[in-house]
């Protein structure tokens, strides 16, 4: 084991607990990396622990055998010891406990000697003080005798050929009598050889086995002969067979209850219908055949220039697509159950979320989906408003390959419909596709004329091999994907429609033909003008290529796409959005104002989730670019709190269930907090986290507002209903503490403002070591309170023990005399 110790006493009082310690089974060694510190002699004991969880780690550490690096010895040692206490006291004030320095401290002594030396060595030789490789070659493959030169404290150095150090090392062994770590073995590495100074305490009286007795697999033992081994063999069996069937029994009633549980299945009565479906500024070349196949809009719906894309409602506070289900009935049998909760589980960036289905005729069967605003890639192609360069065109492939490749190692494993009107951006404008893993529900296709336009037209995406096929599978294949993916980047490089082919005016249903003939030359849009890089263009062609095995599946697409689009993958994920909305902004000669508008909403809903997330001073400084520095405050007041028997309140309710309890509860406390100068750090499950004083600084004022969110918060919570057990109240446990900490930003992906330093923890002791629907104030929250606001009502607690602080005075804060100013 390497860790801290802390660490590596919990590990062994586990251990322990398990019986692997006093068995003699086990032997466990710790690398102990700083070996000169004080608490390496007990590194059982605790002060801050019980007695008998004290005496139970000495037990355990009597299995633990100590590896760490050998310590200097000698007058050296001593003497260099004794000038950097001196030193330490008399520049820095700082007093060192009994027995020599850290040997870590010498070592970076050596280490400046050791280049000192390499140094000479290098100039001596007309080397030069900037050549460091010529430096450190003077290093390796050396030894530096103790006897000449410095002093060296751990006696002659060698440093091999590779440059690492022949260390010599220590192996650490509890003393049964005093209880103390003791070396019992040492290692030099100059000279390979190994020095035993004392014996070694092996659990249960020796090594360990290196294995077994019958073997880690049982193949050591004698085979059993007689009718007896041929009972134990079938008993052994049939315990094997009960143990897998448990397993399957397992894992079928669980799918069973989560196909009964039908969460995809929604009620008309649940969903508000959109007065006003979305529309689009333009309509598109293919507006009346797009709005005919993909809405329920009619011809009716083009108003004023502008298409309907399709018909929208708002389902639990979101809004959510409608596609109507052309099936005067839906069934529901057992694959299309399973298909469901698939549908229902795949959750993915790329991929639009399936929300539900109704299955009630009335008004219509429908599908609901989440709503991607900006339109159907079809809608952007075809808009010669917008002006795509070639990172958007890349960007817009890359969105595709992603989500088909997930889709294709997903349970769904195929699309079968995929086109550039199935693929949607959302509000962020990134492309998500749809239309996906419910074909068994959809017949629209069997109410389509066969010698319509909308008819051939819906297959100009469709692979050749699919097209000639008597009875295709509505799920399509994966090939046949690829082949979709392709026509789909044609459409994006050349922006001409689906399936353009020069100089020829072809309806569908011949370029459908056409296709489906095949032959030495298959028929394919027209590639003669490239406006697209050549690799590009290859890989268009290898992925509509006649002979499906030749064409390159989606995983290694998103190899191909990553490194042909490698200059467009620099920088963050927020660089890459803005990226796009200024592109796309940029674009819009006919619509800047109205876009314009957009866009600054977008940034203001930004930055007000921001401001929420992070202090609005802070999140100014991360938006305008500037690092943000810790910062100490000298004073402020922290709260914590937490619900008294929240886990078993949990064990007793679903996961929704506690979800909306947690929901309603700090919701209703968000709003109460907004009345005070505090601000919400965070909420881990149950607990609840506030500190006043920081940011913004506010003299003494933090303790008496902290004092009085809490009264409020109490209040709140004792006229605080449960929505699902309305009969138990809700009984929360408040500590509050006064002290300096330091405050900062961690982290650059999801960054937290977080807050450090000794009067967070106790702030926590003071919520954990109070009472149930108390307010536990800390001495130095007394203080300020009685001094600057005496008309807080404070009761003292008395002494009690608090963890790391031993005893402590602490007070309740019962309510207010009068209301301070």
């Amino acid at each position: 084991m390497c860790g801290s110790s802390g660490n590596i006493r919990r590990i062994m009082m586990a251990a322990y607990r398990l019986n692997m310690v006093t068995s003699g089974d086990y032997a466990f060694f710790n690398i102990e990396i700083f070996s000169g510190t004080s608490e390496n002699n007990k590194p059982w004991y605790n002060v801050s622990d019980t007695d008998e969880n004290n005496d139970m780690a000495r037990k355990a550490y009597e299995a633990l055998l100590t590896v760490t690096t050998r310590k200097p010895t000698g007058d050296h040692y001593k003497n260099f010891s004794a000038q950097v206490k001196q030193i330490a006291e008399d520049e820095f004030g700082y007093r060192y406990e009994e027995g020599n320095v850290n040997p870590y401290v010498a070592g970076f002594f050596e280490g400046v000697l050791v280049y000192a030396a390499a140094l000479n060595s290098t100039l001596k030789n007309g080397g030069s003080i900037k050549d460091g490789r010529d430096i450190i070659k003077h290093m390796w493959n050396r030894t530096f005798d103790a006897n000449v030169g410095p002093p060296w404290f751990t006696g002659n150095i060698s440093i091999d050929a590779r440059g690492d150090r022949k260390a010599d090392y220590e192996l650490l062994d509890m003393n049964s009598q005093t209880a103390i770590f003791e070396t019992v073995a040492t290692y030099y590495g100059e000279s390979e050889s190994l020095e035993f100074t004392g014996n070694i305490s092996w659990p249960g009286g020796r090594p360990p086995r290196d294995q077994p007795i019958c073997g880690f697999d049982g193949s050591l033992c004698p085979e059993a002969t007689g009718p007896w081994s041929i009972v134990t063999g079938l008993l052994g069996l049939l315990v094997v067979a009960m143990a897998v069937g448990s397993v399957f029994i397992y894992r079928h009633y669980k799918l069973e209850a989560d196909l009964a549980s039908m969460t995809w299945r929604i009620a008309w009565e649940d969903v508000e219908l959109t007065e006003d479906t979305q529309r689009g500024k333009f309509g598109s070349k293919f507006s009346l055949g797009k709005i005919s196949s993909n809405s329920n809009a009619s011809v009716d719906s083009l108003v004023d220039n502008r298409q309907v894309f399709i018909r929208t409602g708002r389902y639990k506070g979101v809004t959510v697509a409608i596609k109507r289900l052309y099936k005067e009935r839906i069934e529901v049998d057992r694959p299309t159950l399973i298909q469901l909760k698939r549908l229902k589980d795949l959750q993915f960036d790329h991929l639009v979320h399936f929300i539900g289905v109704c299955l009630e005729p009335k008004p219509y069967c429908a599908l609901f989906t989440e709503y991607c605003p900006k339109g159907s890639l079809q809608d952007i192609l075809e808009n010669d408003d917008v002006q795509l360069d070639s990172m958007f065109k890349m960007s817009l492939m890359h969105d595709i390959v992603k989500g088909m490749a997930f889709l294709h190692s997903s349970e769904i494993r195929t699309h079968g419909n995929l086109k550039s009107s199935n693929c949607v951006v959302d509000s962020r404008f990134v492309l998500k596709i749809t239309d996906f893993g419910l074909h068994m529900l959809d017949e629209r296709d069997k109410n389509f004329n066969p010698d319509s336009y909308a008819y051939w037209r819906r297959k100009l995406w469709t692979a050749p091999e699919i097209l000639r096929s008597a009875n295709p599978p509505p799920e399509g294949s994966q090939r046949a994907d690829v082949y979709s993916f392709a026509i789909i980047v044609h459409e994006i490089i050349y922006r001409l429609g689906v399936f353009y082919v020069k100089n020829e005016d072809l309806s569908p249903q011949q370029i459908v033909e056409n296709v489906k003939n095949g032959g030495y030359q298959p028929f394919r849009p027209s590639t003669e003008d490239e406006v697209a890089e050549e690799e590009v263009m290859q890989m268009m062609r290898r992925c509509w290529a006649e002979e499906p095995m030749e064409r390159p599946d989606f995983h290694q697409l998103k190899t191909i796409i990553r490194r042909l689009n490698r200059d467009n993958e620099s920088g963050n994920i927020l660089d890459n959005l803005l990226s796009r909305m200024e592109q796309y902004a940029n674009n819009l000669e006919a619509l800047v104002q109205e876009r314009t508008a957009d866009y600054l909403e977008e940034k203001r809903r930004c930055e007000e989730l921001l401001y929420q997330l992070l202090p609005k001073s802070v999140a100014s400084q991360l938006i305008a670019g500037k690092s943000v520095v810790a910062e100490t405050y000298d004073c402020v007041t922290i709260y914590f709190s937490d619900i008294v028997g929240f886990t078993a309140l949990s064990a007793q309710s679903t996961p929704l269930q506690v979800v909306d309890l947690l929901n309603d509860l700090y919701t209703r406390f968000d709003a109460i907090i907004e009345n005070f100068d505090v601000y919400k750090v965070e909420t881990i499950g149950d607990a609840y986290m506030v500190v006043s004083g920081l940011p913004m600084r506010n003299g003494t004022q933090h303790c008496r507002e902290i004092a009085n969110m809490s009264l409020a918060l109490l209040r709140e919570v004792e006229t605080f209903t449960i929505r699902h057990r309305p009969e138990d109240k809700l009984k929360l446990r408040i500590g509050m503490h006064t002290g300096p900490c330091v405050a900062g930003v961690v982290g650059l992906k999801m960054p937290r403002y977080c807050l450090f330093g000794d009067t967070v923890n106790t702030a926590s002791r003071m919520e954990s070591n109070g009472l149930p629907l108390r307010i536990h104030v800390s001495p130095a929250t007394q203080k300020m309170l009685s001094e600057h606001y005496p008309s807080f009502r404070l009761e003292l607690r008395g002494e009690i023990e608090m963890k790391g602080k031993g005893r402590v005075t602490t007070y309740w804060l019962q309510g207010k005399f009068e209301e301070d100013v």
